[in-house]
Formats: C-alpha cells, sequence, structure tokens
C-alpha cells in the first residue's frame, strides 16, 4: 500500500486494490475447478503456466500503470491468476506424483513459495531505499513466476519420457523373466 500511497497521492482508498485482488481470486478459484475438470491428465499444468506467465507479468506492469483505474486492472488480474494457482495446485501434484506422495509435493510446494514471501518485503523495501522507488522491486517480482512458469512448461515432456522409460524397462524385465524361466525349465 505504501507504493499506492507515494504513486497516487490523490488517492485514499487503497483499500480497494485487495477488495480487486480478493474478489477476483474468488471468481479465479470457482472458473479455474470447473475449467481444469475438463482438462484430461497432466495437461492442466498448462493452466499453472499461463496463471504463473501472466502473475508474472502483472507484477512487472505495476510500475507502468499511470492511473489508478489501471492499477486497478492490473489487480483484478492478479487475484484471477492467484485463483488459478491455488486451485490448480493439488490436482497438479496428484497427477505428477499419485495420491500417495501428493501432500507431501503439496508441502513441498508451499515451502518453496514461503522463501520469496518472507524475503520479498525486506528485499523490495531495500531496493526503495536504494533506487527512490518500488518501480525496481516490481520488475525483479515479476520475473521468479515467469521462470517459474518456463520450468513448468516442461515438466509434462518430462514426465511423459519418464513413463515410457519405466514402460520400457517393465516390458524388459518381463521379456527377461520370461527367458530365465524357459532357461530354467530347460535344464530341470
Amino acid at each position: 500500500m505504501k507504493y499506492v500511497e507515494e504513486e497516487f497521492l490523490e488517492i485514499k482508498q487503497t483499500w480497494v486494490l485487495l477488495v480487486c485482488i480478493g474478489a477476483t481470486s474468488g471468481l479465479g478459484r470457482l472458473v479455474s475447478g470447473r475449467v481444469s475438470d475438463s482438462i484430461p491428465g497432466l495437461k492442466k499444468i498448462y493452466l499453472q503456466v499461463i496463471s504463473f506467465l501472466l502473475l508474472g507479468l502483472m507484477s512487472m506492469m505495476i510500475p507502468l500503470c499511470r492511473g489508478f483505474g489501471g492499477l486497478i486492472v492490473v489487480c483484478l488480474f492478479l487475484g484471477l491468476c492467484d485463483g488459478f494457482f491455488i486451485t490448480i495446485m493439488a490436482p497438479i501434484a496428484f497427477e505428477l506424483v499419485g495420491p500417495m506422495q501428493a501432500s507431501q509435493a503439496i508441502g513441498y510446494l508451499l515451502g518453496m513459495i514461503a522463501l520469496p514471501m518472507i524475503a520479498g518485503p525486506p528485499i523490495a523495501g531495500l531496493l526503495r531505499n536504494c533506487f527512490g522507488d518500488y518501480h525496481v522491486a516490481f520488475y525483479f517480482a515479476g520475473v521468479p513466476p515467469i521462470i517459474g512458469a518456463i520450468i513448468l512448461f516442461f515438466v509434462p515432456l518430462m514426465h511423459q519420457r519418464m513413463f515410457k522409460k519405466e514402460q520400457r524397462d517393465s516390458s524388459k524385465d518381463k521379456m527377461l523373466g520370461n527367458e530365465r524361466g524357459l532357461v530354467s525349465s530347460e535344464t530341470g
């Protein structure tokens, strides 16, 4: 809120931005639930990729907003992306690691998210002190979600490659098992 107070001196109702983020986050959760139910298997991850990419871009667009209305639009998109991210996290974990390890995967993910959430505000304050405004902090804040989106884009490809390798290995094991059975029956 300090950013809004510094950039938009005439605006006193900065709470409107939080309401916009919260409302569209709720809407994003409802919409993404319906949308992800219609997408089979691991392809749901691409919704997450789009969400991360937009989240990063919207963070970077905050300093470019010259009017409070533009900032409201950016916050609406930020909330929508947040809603998609939160809702799709569990189904993707189930698809990637299965139901037995999904809770552990979600825990690791939330632990990884906690690090920038804790370190971000002090770093943003330091950047503000160095550069005189929060612009650089918002640009830097957009980088991790974009990098995450790029990495996440390749996860289904790697998952498919690992699955095919496991299938080949299991079929080789079956073939070797049959050969061993034939050899032992012929010698016995």
